[in-house]
């Protein structure tokens, strides 16, 4: 499973954004480490509002993380440069604060020997996962470890200067209360730090050739994909549906090869209106173009039954219809239409979500009408694993599909 894709333009609106928050990483540190403040005029009030300074400018760079996704989905310019350039700019802008504080002697050094380490870690771990074929799922433990470095970093550059104001508006010291607070919120960080590290160590177990037991399993697909009937289709769908209400998440579908039959099995369910937002039945290539933005390089030099194709599919789908996750898929039914390259049962999906746009390639056997269905269970599953990756450790041992 591979999600790059080849996009025709690097320098994009969300491209230009990331690139701009690592320029102005190096304004950031000389802001905190150089001794500026005793060149101005009043270097007492200088004194005071620099670290304010500092504080205000890792904010601003910390929030262009969330501003450089959102353009890149909306405006469907999502470049393998970008997924690149991202998580980087990120892992660099936390490493200059940290190690900032600690040439400071505000932070000792194991802090963020834990933290980067974390990162280190994670990123092989996906890199494996690529190399085997497959995603880790960002996880929601993640996503609250990334909020309270923030928060943790801000509090640490603000303490001394917060103690001092405090100093003189209260008229008592407040230095050992607010250094208690910073270390209470840096303690929090810690371990949630390390619990989003076990957290995905155990969602990768069978990457790494473990298995995963207990609260900790997770259903594959081989658990989920037990017959070919009417009836598991339905227990899917519902079990999609279920936690995409949960999560108070929305879905579409962009198809071609399977018709709108996985909008089908999903609007099948009563109450599916309150998740399931529409479907783009993209036959023709020309509907892909026209409606999901499917580029014409991508069809005439991948095709659309190919992996860059599908994720433009999903992205445009998820994009156009202002949806939190899109499935599309792509494939070849038959009876006719295969090559050496690619038989009849190929079968590209993509589910595309607001943090990345995982891929997967079947090759399905029958007839037309048995690819189609097994396409449409793929593709239900894959919305299930996501789903399931984002709502937290996963299903006890005793929970299935039913």
């Amino acid at each position: 499973m591979n999600n790059e894709k080849t996009q025709p333009k690097i320098y994009t609106a969300a491209n230009l954004v990331t690139i701009a928050r690592i320029l102005l990483i190096p304004a950031f540190i000389i802001i905190m480490l150089a001794p500026w403040a005793s060149w101005m005029p009043e270097p007492t009030l200088a004194a005071y509002l620099k670290p304010w300074s500092a504080a205000a400018v890792f904010i601003l760079l910390a929030a262009t993380d969330g501003l450089d996704g959102y353009l890149a989905r909306s405006r469907g310019e999502v470049t393998t440069f970008g997924k690149l350039l991202d998580p980087l700019a990120d892992k660099i802008l936390v490493a200059a604060a940290l190690l900032a504080l600690i040439e400071l002697g505000v932070l000792p050094a194991w802090i963020a020997l834990v933290i980067l380490g974390r990162e280190f870690l994670v990123s092989g771990l996906r890199m494996v996962a690529v190399a085997d074929g497959k995603v880790i799922a960002a996880s929601r433990l993640g996503k609250i470890k990334t909020i309270f470095q923030i928060i943790a970093v801000v509090t640490f550059i603000l303490k001394d200067s917060l103690a001092m104001i405090g100093g003189l508006w209260l008229g008592f010291n407040v230095a050992w209360y607010l250094n208690a607070l910073a270390w209470f919120i840096m303690s929090i960080t810690i371990i949630i730090t390390v619990a989003s590290l076990v957290d995905y160590i155990m969602n990768s177990a069978d990457v790494l050739g473990f298995e995963r037991k207990g609260r900790w399993l997770r259903k594959s697909r081989s658990e989920l994909d037990l017959t070919h009937d009417d009836a598991t289709i339905r227990a899917i769908s519902a079990q999609v549906l279920e936690l995409a209400k949960n999560q108070h998440q929305t879905i579409a579908t962009a198809e071609s090869c399977t018709g709108g039959l996985v909008a089908g099995a999903l609007t099948e369910i009563p109450g599916s209106s309150e998740v399931f937002s529409g479907s783009v039945v993209s036959y023709a290539n020309e509907i892909k173009q026209g409606l999901l933005g499917i580029s014409t390089a991508t069809l005439e030099q991948d095709g659309a039954v190919s992996e860059p194709c599908v994720i433009q599919m999903a992205e445009g789908c998820r994009a156009r219809l202002a949806v939190d996750l899109a499935v599309a898929t792509s494939g070849i039914a038959g009876p006719d239409g295969g090559s050496d390259e690619k038989p009849v049962g190929t079968v590209w999906f993509a589910v595309a979500d607001s943090e990345a746009t995982i891929t997967r390639c079947e090759h399905f056997a029958g007839t037309r009408s048995e690819i189609r269905e097994q396409a449409v269970r793929a593709a239900l599953i894959m919305l299930y694993e996501v789903l399931t990756a984002a709502e937290g450790p996963g299903l006890s041992t005793d929970e299935s599909v039913q």
